[in-house]
């Protein structure tokens, strides 16, 4: 594998509650290797956004992060000044967020945008000169030059993420955060988008953390997937691997429970139980009250994350 460009190491997020501490991600251990695209799935709920926010320093009160490290390049972005993670945003790290009608400014066009961004971090660039690569991207994302000149609300969904990858793009980031970048999406323009993304992947030699829920998403992009439950990860596998031979209970459920018109029986499966509440989460493994094979040492101790197989962890007391 190539070097490690981003490395979190027991990280701990905390949301403040008036019932009590949510504890969104909890000592979480993850490395993203340069040029790979990394899946970050799980259910809704289970702090995959959380992390991925976290990552950008964007998590706001009533969250906090209260431990870990997060090195990007070998340096530790929780170290940083909020002056110095400004200069990280959008020029090194960018992110797609999921809904992209709430996080373009509609009383902006469209160029603004590609302006605003890259003059914010070339100031040397004239804004004629950010407009033409704005112009060359757009075209290569399959959206006429001219509609650099329309306003968010006047472009469809689909064409409203592009711009959002486009914005993502125009710096040449070295790591690309997607979170849930297809959700709000029909499944036409859905196909449409993870085809460009996976075009975009090999022109661009992206590295991207692709955070979804959706498994049949992960297969068609990511390089390894991350499992995460409750605010810890599970599992971490390339992803022939994860979907060859899934070690963890829960990943074992949440590939059972993807629709496949291919199989033979065509009940859907569904796991038992809800996910716990992560105020009080329940003692030793998180899914040990929905797991089939569970044990009475799942119950007391939280199992380590292990190396099952060469590239293959799980943190499962099976193994």
């Amino acid at each position: 594998m190539s070097e490690v460009l981003l490395r979190v190491k027991d990280l701990q997020v905390q949301y403040a509650t008036r019932a009590g501490l949510v504890k969104a991600v909890d000592h979480v251990d993850l490395d993203v290797y340069r040029g790979e695209t990394l899946g970050l799935v799980g259910e809704s709920g289970c702090g995959k956004s959380t992390l991925g926010f976290s990552i950008l320093r964007l998590v706001r009160p009533p969250g906090e992060i209260v431990g870990g490290q997060i090195l990007f390049d070998g340096q530790d972005l929780l170290q940083k000044t909020e002056q110095e993670m400004n200069r990280i945003r959008g020029r090194r790290i960018a992110m797609i967020f999921q809904d992209p009608m709430t996080c373009l400014n509609p009383l902006q066009r469209i160029d603004n945008h590609f302006i605003e961004t890259v003059r914010t971090h070339e100031r040397q660039v004239r804004p004629k000169d950010a407009r033409q690569k704005a112009a060359e991207l757009m075209n290569r994302l399959g959206i006429l030059a001219s509609r650099l000149v329309d306003y968010p609300h006047q472009l469809s969904g689909g064409m409203r993420q592009r711009v959002m990858i486009g914005l993502a793009l125009v710096l040449n980031s070295d790591l690309i955060i997607a979170d849930e970048p297809t959700t709000s999406l029909d499944v036409i323009v859905e196909a449409q988008i993870l085809e460009l993304m996976k075009e975009l992947k090999d022109a661009f030699n992206l590295t991207m953390i692709l955070i979804t829920h959706n498994m049949g998403v992960v297969a068609e992009l990511a390089d390894r997937i991350a499992v995460m439950y409750a605010g810890k990860l599970v599992e971490v596998a390339k992803a022939t691997q994860l979907y060859d031979k899934p070690l963890h209970p829960y990943t074992q459920g949440l590939l059972r429970s993807i629709p496949n018109i291919r199989l033979e029986a065509h009940k859907l499966e569904t796991m038992p139980g809800s996910p716990p509440d992560l105020i009080e989460p329940p003692p030793g493994c998180r899914f040990h009250p929905r797991c089939p094979y569970v044990m009475e040492r799942c119950s007391q101790e939280t199992p380590p994350m292990k190396e099952v197989e060469a590239g293959h962890r799980a943190a499962c007391w099976l193994y």
